[in-house]
């Protein structure tokens, strides 16, 4: 319906169910407007716009499929490849360029791509491309299109915001609808559908049964999240399934690497987001598990959408867990489905067995006589020459292989650290001070002895030691010189000086006596002054203690007589001075409770 409308000039809106060949809808039309190359002919006359890169590469396929006759040229550029290949396919010339908004609005700034020769425009999954953010990016990209083209918008759901769009921008649009008012009832009439509410810890197990049924080919997981979609790989792949996740968080050789392994075969579940629910193509996709509840029920739509494809039957399972059943009913409702109240399932519930045909008995776990698949490693990565920051398979690489490359790296060459002292090596320091020390005789050296302390001016020092002779020929002998007492009355004189109290010396030994014999040297005498002993503290006079602390010591005389009057208290004055009379004139002015 829309290609005789497209082929004439006309702006169209095409709205159809996934899998009815929107794609050939506007690409044989704009492929026939645009015509052959031309070698004097080299900015592009027509334009697709898609969200995801995914969906360009598909559109690009099909475009390169129906125009192979033809020889056009067909550019796909996209974020997360390198600059360099599609600049140099810009400048030898294109007629057909699909891209996402980023990357194309990327290349018009850098003035490598003119878009002033566009004659026809077409936005596919617009509705996607709103949901993504892409709206502010599509009104530059319409603003730099010449304003006399043919625009097409081409979308499975057809929201609000599309229809505002569309008459903005376009020109008395035919809207073609290749469905009826409840279609969206009917999006996927070969499709079988299955509602179950389950458990959070549970769906794993249901699915590694659900993977074991009979006539399962190519099989789709949907995950809300880029986090559960790397659990679920991760947890799959230890049961024995051959299963590769597609998010927003990989780099894009990844998610080739990923989609190419799904589509020959060398994997057989692909767990993705969103990202994958529009516009992937895959032939033989036999079951679609929505392993997390659907945002809405567009999302619903194109996640189940990719099976049951041109004329095929396929399988789509959903798990409602207790928190998403109010979501659920939203999304049932506005569908007119027939799962209000989904069935409550466990992975020992016998009607998963019968309604999905899996063998009684089956586990959780695949038996190692079915693990044929290559499985994600035997696809080689493409060097796309990646822009911006390297990015891994999630927490794939696991602690283990961590482990073992920090065990494969080479050790560490140890520091070497040398001490200095005064800017010299120690080595060499000690090595001098052993140099300027004498030969020592250790056939006649005793043992070393404390050295003697003495005192001057009230300070520590170390007595030096004795000479080398007397250490190798006679022991030391230490003498203590008693020095008399000094007065304490008797100032010393200012011509003699004041004596040193406390002073120790060591006495060399006399060589001439015999070492059987004591030997006994006399003190050297200080050449200006003598060596005074310390003087003997004085004697304190002894302390009276009475033989009772209750002792009177003095009593103070009684001079009182019985003559005496006691004197008067202050209250006893105050009472006689209110009872004697006053005169008038002295009264003061009465009290209110005065009489």
């Amino acid at each position: 319906m829309a290609l005789p409308l497209a082929l004439s000039g006309q702006d169209i809106i095409g709205q159809a169910r996934t899998g009815t060949g929107k794609t050939y809808a506007f690409g044989v039309a704009m492929l026939q407007r645009v015509g052959k190359p031309r070698k004097n002919r080299k900015k592009p006359r027509g334009l697709v716009v898609v969200p995801t890169r995914e969906l360009a590469l598909q559109v690009t396929e099909d475009l390169v499929t129906a125009g192979g006759k033809l020889g056009s040229r067909i550019l796909t550029v996209y974020g997360g490849r390198a600059y360099e290949p599609q600049i140099e396919a810009l400048k030898q010339g294109v007629d057909v360029i699909v891209g996402t908004p980023g990357r194309l609005l990327d290349l018009v700034k850098q003035k490598h791509l003119d878009l002033s020769q566009i004659t026809m425009l077409v936005l596919d999954e617009a509705d996607r491309m709103l949901d993504l953010g892409f709206l502010p990016d599509i009104e530059r990209i319409i603003k730099l299109v010449p304003a006399e083209r043919q625009t097409m918008l081409f979308s499975a759901t057809l929201p609000g915001e599309i229809v505002a769009l569309s008459r903005r921008y376009l020109n008395r649009p035919t809207h073609v609808r290749a469905e009826n008012n409840d279609a969206e009832a009917e999006a996927t009439p070969q499709t079988t559908q299955f509602v179950w509410r389950t458990h959070r810890m549970d769906k794993i197990e249901i699915l590694g049964r659900l993977l074991q049924c009979e006539g399962r080919g190519l099989t789709m997981v949907f995950c809300e999240t880029k986090r559960a979609c790397d659990m679920v790989v991760e947890q799959l792949k230890e049961r024995g399934f051959a299963a590769a996740a597609v998010h927003g968080d990989l780099g894009q050789g990844q998610r080739e690497q990923a989609l190419r392994a799904f589509r020959n075969g060398k994997i057989d579940v692909l767990v993705a987001t969103d990202v994958a629910a529009r516009g992937i193509d895959v032939d033989d996709v036999t079951h679609v598990v929505n392993y997390d509840c659907p945002q809405d029920e567009k999302a619903y739509v194109h996640r189940i959408g990719r099976t049951g494809r041109a004329g095929k039957t396929g399988v789509a399972v959903t798990f409602v867990e207790w928190e998403d059943l109010t979501r659920w009913k939203v999304i049932n409702n506005a569908l007119s489905l027939s799962f209000a109240d989904p069935v409550e399932t466990y992975s020992t519930s016998p009607h998963i067995y019968s309604e999905l045909g899996i063998p009684e008995g089956t586990k959780g776990v695949l038996p190692r006589a079915n693990r044929s698949r290559a499985g994600l490693a035997a696809e080689e990565v493409e060097d796309l020459g990646e822009t911006g920051r390297t990015r891994s398979r999630g927490p794939r690489k696991g602690r283990d292989e961590e482990r073992e490359e920090r065990r494969e790296r080479p050790a560490r060459n140890p520091r070497e650290r040398r001490r200095t002292r005064g800017g010299r090596s120690a080595e060499t320091t000690e090595q001098a001070v052993t140099e300027a020390l004498p030969a020592e005789e250790p056939q006649n050296r005793p043992a070393e002895e404390p050295r003697s302390r003495r005192t001057r001016g009230g300070r520590v020092t170390e007595e030096a030691p004795a000479p080398a002779e007397a250490v190798t020929t006679q022991e030391h002998v230490v003498e203590v010189v008693e020095l008399p007492p000094v007065e304490a009355d008797v100032a010393p004189s200012n011509d003699e000086p004041a004596p040193r109290r406390g002073r120790t010396r060591k006495a060399g030994l006399n060589p001439e006596v015999s070492l059987g014999e004591p030997a006994v040297a006399e003190a050297p005498a200080w050449e200006d002054e003598p060596v005074l002993e310390t003087p003997q503290p004085r004697p304190q006079p002894e302390k009276i203690i009475p033989a009772s602390p209750f002792t009177v010591i003095f009593q103070s005389p009684d001079l009182a007589t019985d003559d005496d009057e006691i004197a008067p208290s202050a209250a006893s004055e105050r009472v006689q001075n209110r009872r004697r009379p006053q005169p008038r004139g002295q009264r003061g002015p009465r009290r209110p409770n005065q009489p």
